[in-house]
């Protein structure tokens, strides 16, 4: 019962950083802020155990060489895709900058708001009520909020966050 009751404190959350129009930099705080903070005192308040009930844990040497070839994998990917359409092209990368130093610094408070959405959608609201009901847990994460918030993107990350939702959760 008392992942349910998380699962419905927290999904309010997940609107939370998108109904609030800030610069970018700003947003960084407001996904941290709302998607790992809050939700790690909730969790924590409740007396969910980070690691296995929400999905919390520091990686392992098998996540580690993981994370490497997917994010080496993303790179192509990511050129490749910034080149097609041009809704891509006037949408990324979300922050400014004039050097080399501001991009990777951008880039790095990206990682880290991916991180913050990993963790709250994979981790604090699916971890909990995958015990119960994984397919469920699986639809109540992905449709309502976590495909929903990519609207306003560029239009092909609609369809792609609900499959890679659902792939995503089945590699956790």
């Amino acid at each position: 019962m008392r992942e349910v009751l998380l699962f419905i404190l927290l999904l309010p959350l997940s609107f939370v950083p998108w109904l609030i129009h800030t610069s970018f930099w700003e947003h960084v705080a407001i996904v941290s802020l709302f998607y790992l903070l809050i939700p790690a005192v909730v969790s924590r308040l409740m007396g969910f155990q980070w690691g296995g009930e929400v999905g919390i844990s520091l990686p392992n040497k098998v996540g580690i060489k993981l994370f490497a070839v997917l994010f080496l994998a993303s790179v192509p990917l990511s050129i490749y895709g910034k080149s097609i359409p041009p809704e891509m092209r006037s949408y990324y990368p979300v922050f400014p900058y004039s050097s080399v130093f501001d991009f990777i610094l951008g880039e790095l408070a990206m990682g880290i708001t991916m991180l913050a959405h990993e963790a709250f959608y994979r981790g604090f609201l699916l971890f909990p009520l995958a015990k119960k009901n994984e397919w469920l847990a699986v639809i109540l994460q992905n449709l309502p909020p976590y495909t929903i918030v990519h609207i306003g993107k560029p239009r092909i990350e609609v369809p792609y966050a609900f499959v890679a939702g659902i792939i995503l959760q089945k590699w956790t």
